[in-house]
């Protein structure tokens, strides 16, 4: 499948960007265009996410402990979304944020894979995660660096004060979207999906 080919952005995900985006450390100077901080709102119908998971939260992706850019590492260099039977049409990677203990400073799971048609088949070794459905503030990131420009938008999401979006944040399950527009990793483009209430 061509989405999934080593071209990809996913291996351009190192534990350094994802140590960034959990913790939203202000490492970028940006100038938001004139959408950036206007997000989509969308009621989304649920669907189902096979892939590899962890607990974690921001304080242990701050440290050499930290296991998102692991996950990452494992994911491409095992080919594991070649082992994830059932994946919808196109299937784009998911990173998925979910089972939030509180908000952004408690604990989390994160877990990255595809959306599937049916968790029928789990291979051993990963999680079936149910999406639900609801409405979500869909943010799209800017073209470039696909290090830069994901970071960019989590901080972006982070500034927004409470209810900006539409809502306040539900912390239930938040997920980032890596498709076709994701293949050049040094002109990415991500779209983020945040529940809100």
């Amino acid at each position: 499948m061509a989405l999934l080919s080593d071209r990809l952005v996913y291996p351009a995900i190192s534990a350094k960007v994802t140590i960034l985006l959990a913790l939203g450390v202000a490492m970028f100077a940006h100038s938001p265009g004139k959408d950036s901080m206007n997000p989509k709102l969308a009621d989304e119908p649920g669907f189902t996410v096979i892939g590899i998971e962890a607990r974690t939260s921001n304080a242990q992706e701050m440290t050499h402990n930290g296991v998102i850019g692991k996950q990452w590492v494992q994911f491409m260099k095992e080919n594991l979304a070649a082992q994830i039977p059932n994946k919808a049409d196109a299937t784009p990677l998911i990173a998925l944020y979910t089972d939030y203990v509180s908000d952004k400073d408690g604990e989390y799971t994160f877990l990255l894979g595809a959306r599937v048609t049916s968790a029928a088949q789990v291979p051993a070794g990963m999680a079936a995660r149910k999406v639900p459905g609801g409405r979500y503030a869909v943010f799209t990131s800017e073209k470039g660096p696909a290090e830069k420009v994901v970071v960019e938008t989590w901080q972006r999401i982070w500034s927004i004060p409470k209810g900006s979006l539409g809502g306040d944040r539900a912390y239930k399950t938040d997920y980032e979207v890596y498709d076709k527009r994701a293949t050049n990793p040094e002109n990415a483009q991500v779209e983020v999906h945040v529940g809100v209430k």
